[in-house]
């Protein structure tokens, strides 16, 4: 009888355990079990990922992580054209702060629909794409924060003029908020790289041949491993090769140009520098020493918008969620709870 109490209650407490694991979300004193509550609508789960569908016909792919009422955040990537896959470190941090996060491969990326028609590929039409998700994944001013890096940042301060009455917080990661500035400042960065290097690299310019590949790996290793992401090459994120893998390049040259030293696409000219005061919900500006954006840029468009906070990452480039990630995801995971708990003015 002894050893049957000693084996039968301790399974009992197991038991207990994973019942009460399964109750319904927002159980009292069972924050973990209500935050892996986050069903999707359907006939079946298929683990926070749900495909919806634009008002042009196309679909575009979600996944969701977690449940909480007041902190919603979905994560608009960069490239234009690349993907979530480089933004999945958010995994390893927002679950732990009990942050509902989503991420999204926007219209034209490897996981959404990829259709040719280049009248698609304007600001304007991914503006009001974001909007649809918004409405789709039933996020609100009373929850919903939206994060993006580089053309992802683009995207949301353009989504935030438009419709920062749906904004609870807003967040720009590593991208200013003048096409012409970054142009400018990826010059004076090239600049600095050794002349053998500039005279190789424009010769292909020169030619047009952006898309040699001794002239990309040459980008890559020289610039990239500088500015983009400071990690050694072999030991890169998984995350972030799936990225590069998987970018579409016919979308990315169309927006953005056929180079990171030549920007040439519809993106040029862009600015809302002088439109940063009309955003008036709170807002974080991340930079990052090493960024292929300037800085002291992203410190000064942080006093430019109604409330504003900057983030300053001193070993960080343009991922610096990457390459920097303690002090990204902590600086940016305090914004989040700051503006949650009505500290931010």
């Amino acid at each position: 009888m002894k050893n049957f109490f000693a084996v039968f209650l301790p399974a009992l407490g197991l038991l207990t355990l994973l019942f009460s694991c399964q109750q319904p979300a927002h159980t009292e004193g069972s924050e973990t079990c209500s935050y892996v509550d986050f069903r999707t609508p359907g006939s079946y789960q298929a683990a926070g990922i749900q495909m919806i569908e634009l008002k042009e016909g196309f679909k575009v792919w979600t996944k969701r992580f977690g449940n909480n009422p007041t902190m919603k955040v979905l994560l608009l990537h960069g490239g234009p054209a690349m993907t979530h896959e480089y933004m999945e470190c958010f995994e390893s941090f927002f679950p732990a702060a009990n942050i509902e996060f989503y991420e999204y491969d926007q219209l034209g990326s490897y996981y959404s629909d990829q259709p040719t028609d280049t009248t698609l590929w304007t600001i304007d039409r991914f503006v009001e794409e974001v909007e649809q998700v918004r409405q789709a994944l039933g996020l609100t001013s009373d929850d919903f924060y939206l994060l993006g890096n580089s053309w992802g940042g683009i995207l949301a301060m353009e989504y935030a003029l438009k419709h920062q009455d749906k904004l609870k917080g807003l967040i720009i990661c590593n991208m200013t908020a003048d096409f012409d500035k970054y142009e400018a400042y990826n010059q004076k960065l090239r600049s600095e790289l050794r002349p053998s290097l500039l005279d190789t690299l424009k010769t292909y310019e020169d030619k047009g041949d952006y898309f040699n590949p001794v002239y990309s790996d040459l980008v890559v290793k020289e610039y990239y491993t500088r500015h983009l992401c400071r990690l050694p090459m072999d030991n890169w994120p998984d995350g972030v090769n799936r990225s590069f893998k998987h970018v579409n390049g016919d979308v990315y040259v169309y927006m953005q140009g056929p180079s990171e030293f030549v920007p040439g696409g519809i993106l040029k000219g862009w600015s809302v520098w002088d439109r940063l005061g009309e955003i008036s919900v709170p807002t974080l500006m991340v930079g990052a020493k090493y960024d292929t954006m300037n800085p002291e840029e992203m410190k000064e468009m942080s006093t430019l918008v109604q409330k504003g906070q900057y983030l300053y990452c001193p070993n960080g480039s343009h991922l610096a969620m990457w390459d920097d990630q303690e002090v990204f995801m902590e600086g940016v995971i305090r914004f989040i709870k700051d503006v949650d708990a009505g500290k931010v003015d």
